[in-house]
Protein backbone atom coordinates (compact mmCIF):
# COMPACT_ATOMS: atom_id res chain seq x y z
CA UNK A 1 0.00 0.00 0.00
CA UNK A 2 1.39 3.65 -1.01
CA UNK A 3 1.57 5.91 1.87
CA UNK A 4 0.27 9.59 0.94
CA UNK A 5 3.23 11.90 0.57
CA UNK A 6 2.67 14.87 2.83
CA UNK A 7 1.50 17.93 1.56
CA UNK A 8 4.58 20.32 2.38
CA UNK A 9 2.96 22.95 4.41
CA UNK A 10 3.86 25.88 7.02
CA UNK A 11 3.36 25.19 10.71
CA UNK A 12 3.09 27.80 13.34
CA UNK A 13 2.88 28.19 16.70
CA UNK A 14 2.07 32.16 18.46
CA UNK A 15 1.57 33.42 21.85
CA UNK A 16 1.25 37.21 23.35
CA UNK A 17 1.57 37.06 27.33
CA UNK A 18 1.49 39.83 29.89
CA UNK A 19 5.03 40.40 31.39
CA UNK A 20 5.26 41.03 35.06
CA UNK A 21 5.44 44.13 35.35
CA UNK A 22 2.05 44.75 33.92
CA UNK A 23 0.69 41.56 35.55
CA UNK A 24 1.66 43.54 39.17
CA UNK A 25 -0.02 46.47 38.13
CA UNK A 26 -3.16 44.76 37.18
CA UNK A 27 -2.76 46.04 33.54
CA UNK A 28 -3.60 44.37 30.37
CA UNK A 29 -0.75 43.32 28.23
CA UNK A 30 -0.38 45.43 25.35
CA UNK A 31 1.12 42.80 22.58
CA UNK A 32 -1.00 41.33 19.82
CA UNK A 33 -0.44 39.29 16.99
CA UNK A 34 -1.75 37.54 14.58
CA UNK A 35 -1.25 35.72 11.19
CA UNK A 36 -2.76 33.87 8.29
CA UNK A 37 -2.29 30.83 5.21
CA UNK A 38 -2.85 32.48 2.28
CA UNK A 39 -3.19 30.42 -0.88
CA UNK A 40 -0.16 28.75 -2.80
CA UNK A 41 1.74 28.64 0.89
CA UNK A 42 1.82 32.42 1.61
CA UNK A 43 2.11 32.75 5.15
CA UNK A 44 1.47 36.63 6.60
CA UNK A 45 2.47 37.65 9.88
CA UNK A 46 2.04 40.52 12.22
CA UNK A 47 3.40 41.54 15.57
CA UNK A 48 3.23 44.80 17.74
CA UNK A 49 3.86 46.31 21.12
CA UNK A 50 1.31 48.76 22.26
CA UNK A 51 3.30 51.64 24.04
CA UNK A 52 2.96 51.18 27.55
CA UNK A 53 2.33 54.76 28.05
CA UNK A 54 -0.43 54.77 26.14
CA UNK A 55 -3.78 54.67 27.71
CA UNK A 56 -5.07 52.67 24.51
CA UNK A 57 -1.92 51.03 23.35
CA UNK A 58 -3.50 47.34 23.76
CA UNK A 59 -6.15 48.47 21.09
CA UNK A 60 -3.69 50.05 18.63
CA UNK A 61 -1.83 46.85 18.83
CA UNK A 62 -5.23 45.04 17.83
CA UNK A 63 -6.54 47.27 14.98
CA UNK A 64 -2.81 47.41 13.91
CA UNK A 65 -2.31 43.03 13.47
CA UNK A 66 -5.92 42.75 12.48
CA UNK A 67 -5.78 45.86 9.29
CA UNK A 68 -2.49 44.25 8.08
CA UNK A 69 -3.45 40.89 7.48
CA UNK A 70 -6.28 41.46 6.19
CA UNK A 71 -4.94 44.00 3.60
CA UNK A 72 -2.32 41.30 2.58
CA UNK A 73 -5.20 39.02 2.92
CA UNK A 74 -7.24 41.01 0.07
CA UNK A 75 -4.46 40.51 -2.40
CA UNK A 76 -4.09 37.62 -5.28
CA UNK A 77 -0.85 36.61 -4.07
CA UNK A 78 0.50 34.18 -7.17
CA UNK A 79 4.11 33.14 -7.82
CA UNK A 80 4.85 36.49 -10.29
CA UNK A 81 3.84 38.81 -7.26
CA UNK A 82 6.40 36.79 -4.95
CA UNK A 83 8.69 37.30 -7.83
CA UNK A 84 8.63 40.93 -7.68
CA UNK A 85 10.60 43.13 -5.33
CA UNK A 86 8.86 46.39 -6.04
CA UNK A 87 5.40 44.83 -5.63
CA UNK A 88 6.25 43.41 -2.54
CA UNK A 89 7.56 45.88 -1.38
CA UNK A 90 4.48 48.04 -1.92
CA UNK A 91 2.15 45.66 -0.62
CA UNK A 92 3.68 45.73 2.81
CA UNK A 93 3.95 49.78 2.64
CA UNK A 94 -0.06 49.90 2.34
CA UNK A 95 -0.06 47.52 4.79
CA UNK A 96 1.60 50.06 7.20
CA UNK A 97 -0.47 52.81 6.00
CA UNK A 98 -3.67 50.80 6.13
CA UNK A 99 -2.88 49.92 9.84
CA UNK A 100 -2.43 53.76 10.44
CA UNK A 101 -5.11 55.01 8.84
CA UNK A 102 -7.23 51.85 10.90
CA UNK A 103 -5.71 53.35 14.05
CA UNK A 104 -6.23 56.59 13.56
CA UNK A 105 -9.88 56.17 12.43
CA UNK A 106 -10.36 54.31 15.92
CA UNK A 107 -8.79 57.49 17.73
CA UNK A 108 -11.16 59.60 16.25
CA UNK A 109 -14.52 57.64 16.48
CA UNK A 110 -13.87 57.19 20.53
CA UNK A 111 -12.47 60.86 20.93
CA UNK A 112 -9.04 59.74 22.15
CA UNK A 113 -5.92 61.43 20.56
CA UNK A 114 -3.62 59.09 17.80
CA UNK A 115 -0.76 58.98 20.65
CA UNK A 116 -3.26 57.06 22.51
CA UNK A 117 -3.43 54.40 20.40
CA UNK A 118 0.35 54.06 19.73
CA UNK A 119 1.87 50.77 18.73
CA UNK A 120 5.14 49.15 17.33
CA UNK A 121 4.38 46.86 14.27
CA UNK A 122 6.20 43.84 12.11
CA UNK A 123 4.34 42.98 9.03
CA UNK A 124 5.75 39.54 7.14
CA UNK A 125 4.82 37.80 4.22
CA UNK A 126 6.81 34.72 3.08
CA UNK A 127 6.50 31.47 1.06
CA UNK A 128 9.09 28.58 0.88
CA UNK A 129 11.57 30.80 -1.73
CA UNK A 130 11.09 34.39 -0.14
CA UNK A 131 10.68 35.93 2.88
CA UNK A 132 9.64 40.43 2.84
CA UNK A 133 9.35 42.41 6.27
CA UNK A 134 8.39 45.95 6.89
CA UNK A 135 8.53 47.02 10.64
CA UNK A 136 7.77 50.03 12.63
CA UNK A 137 9.43 50.18 15.89
CA UNK A 138 11.17 47.99 17.81
CA UNK A 139 11.17 43.95 17.83
CA UNK A 140 13.04 41.88 15.21
CA UNK A 141 11.74 39.54 12.33
CA UNK A 142 14.47 36.75 11.58
CA UNK A 143 14.97 33.42 9.40
CA UNK A 144 16.94 30.77 8.88
CA UNK A 145 17.56 28.91 5.62
CA UNK A 146 18.26 25.33 4.48
CA UNK A 147 22.25 25.76 5.04
CA UNK A 148 21.30 26.45 8.74
CA UNK A 149 21.97 30.11 8.19
CA UNK A 150 20.22 31.94 10.57
CA UNK A 151 20.04 35.88 10.32
CA UNK A 152 17.93 39.12 11.19
CA UNK A 153 15.78 40.41 8.59
CA UNK A 154 15.58 44.08 10.74
CA UNK A 155 16.50 45.29 13.95
CA UNK A 156 15.01 47.23 16.44
CA UNK A 157 14.67 50.92 16.07
CA UNK A 158 15.18 52.72 19.04
CA UNK A 159 15.01 56.55 19.91
CA UNK A 160 17.67 58.78 21.74
CA UNK A 161 16.56 57.52 25.42
CA UNK A 162 16.42 53.77 26.43
CA UNK A 163 12.90 52.12 25.96
CA UNK A 164 12.03 54.75 23.25
CA UNK A 165 11.25 54.21 19.96
CA UNK A 166 9.33 54.88 16.70
CA UNK A 167 5.65 54.05 16.80
CA UNK A 168 2.98 53.55 13.87
CA UNK A 169 1.32 56.83 14.92
CA UNK A 170 3.86 58.75 14.86
CA UNK A 171 4.30 61.82 12.55
CA UNK A 172 7.77 60.46 10.58
CA UNK A 173 6.53 56.88 11.14
CA UNK A 174 6.06 55.83 7.60
CA UNK A 175 9.32 57.35 6.16
CA UNK A 176 11.36 54.70 9.22
CA UNK A 177 10.05 52.01 8.02
CA UNK A 178 12.39 49.36 7.74
CA UNK A 179 12.20 46.80 4.39
CA UNK A 180 13.97 43.68 3.44
CA UNK A 181 13.13 41.04 1.02
CA UNK A 182 15.32 38.00 0.78
CA UNK A 183 15.23 35.28 -1.32
CA UNK A 184 16.43 32.00 0.02
CA UNK A 185 15.01 28.60 0.39
CA UNK A 186 13.43 28.91 3.68
CA UNK A 187 12.85 26.61 6.10
CA UNK A 188 12.28 28.58 9.44
CA UNK A 189 10.74 31.80 11.00
CA UNK A 190 10.40 34.06 14.00
CA UNK A 191 9.14 37.40 14.60
CA UNK A 192 8.98 38.57 18.26
CA UNK A 193 8.27 42.24 20.19
CA UNK A 194 11.04 44.27 22.23
CA UNK A 195 10.23 42.16 25.63
CA UNK A 196 12.02 39.16 23.92
CA UNK A 197 14.61 41.24 22.24
CA UNK A 198 17.22 41.56 24.64
CA UNK A 199 17.45 37.53 25.05
CA UNK A 200 17.01 36.62 21.09
CA UNK A 201 19.39 39.20 19.80
CA UNK A 202 22.80 40.29 20.51
CA UNK A 203 22.02 44.12 20.12
CA UNK A 204 25.66 45.43 19.19
CA UNK A 205 26.08 43.55 16.26
CA UNK A 206 22.13 42.83 15.49
CA UNK A 207 22.70 38.63 15.05
CA UNK A 208 20.02 36.44 16.69
CA UNK A 209 21.13 33.99 18.83
CA UNK A 210 21.47 30.65 17.65
CA UNK A 211 20.60 28.91 21.39
CA UNK A 212 17.50 31.09 21.78
CA UNK A 213 16.00 30.40 18.17
CA UNK A 214 17.32 26.68 17.16
CA UNK A 215 15.80 24.65 19.61
CA UNK A 216 12.15 26.84 19.30
CA UNK A 217 12.51 26.14 15.29
CA UNK A 218 12.89 22.22 16.12
CA UNK A 219 10.57 22.31 18.78
CA UNK A 220 7.50 24.26 16.22
CA UNK A 221 8.46 21.90 13.21
CA UNK A 222 8.03 19.32 15.33
CA UNK A 223 4.56 20.38 16.89
CA UNK A 224 1.83 18.24 15.61
CA UNK A 225 -1.02 19.80 18.27
CA UNK A 226 -1.30 23.27 17.56
CA UNK A 227 -3.47 23.95 20.87
CA UNK A 228 -1.38 21.64 23.23
CA UNK A 229 1.79 23.72 21.40
CA UNK A 230 0.37 26.98 21.87
CA UNK A 231 -0.32 26.19 25.50
CA UNK A 232 3.84 25.15 25.49
CA UNK A 233 4.94 28.07 24.13
CA UNK A 234 2.99 30.42 26.52
CA UNK A 235 4.76 28.52 29.04
CA UNK A 236 8.03 29.15 28.47
CA UNK A 237 7.20 32.84 27.82
CA UNK A 238 6.03 32.32 31.64
CA UNK A 239 9.15 30.58 32.85
CA UNK A 240 11.96 31.73 34.92
CA UNK A 241 14.31 31.08 32.56
CA UNK A 242 12.40 34.34 30.67
CA UNK A 243 10.90 36.60 33.09
CA UNK A 244 13.72 36.70 35.70
CA UNK A 245 15.31 38.35 32.42
CA UNK A 246 12.46 40.84 31.23
CA UNK A 247 9.24 41.78 33.02
CA UNK A 248 7.55 42.91 29.54
CA UNK A 249 4.82 41.91 27.15
CA UNK A 250 6.08 39.23 25.24
CA UNK A 251 4.73 38.27 21.54
CA UNK A 252 6.68 35.07 19.64
CA UNK A 253 5.69 33.95 16.50
CA UNK A 254 7.50 30.90 14.82
CA UNK A 255 6.97 29.17 11.74
CA UNK A 256 8.49 25.99 10.22
CA UNK A 257 7.98 24.92 6.84
CA UNK A 258 7.64 21.19 6.36
CA UNK A 259 8.71 20.04 3.10
CA UNK A 260 9.85 16.25 4.04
Amino acid sequence: MNTPKQIPQWRIVAASVCGTSHIKNQQLCQDAHHWQILPNNVLVVAAADGAGSASLGKVGAMIAVETAIEYISSWEITNSTLADDELLGDILAHAMLAARKAVEEEAEVSKHQTGDLATTLIIMIASPKVVAVAQIGDGVAVVKDSTGNLQALTIPKSGEYINETTFLTSPDALATTQTKILRHNIVNLGVLTDGLQMLALNMLVGEPHKPFFFPLFDFVAHAEDKIVAKEQLVKFLNSERITQRTDDDLTLVIAAFNNS
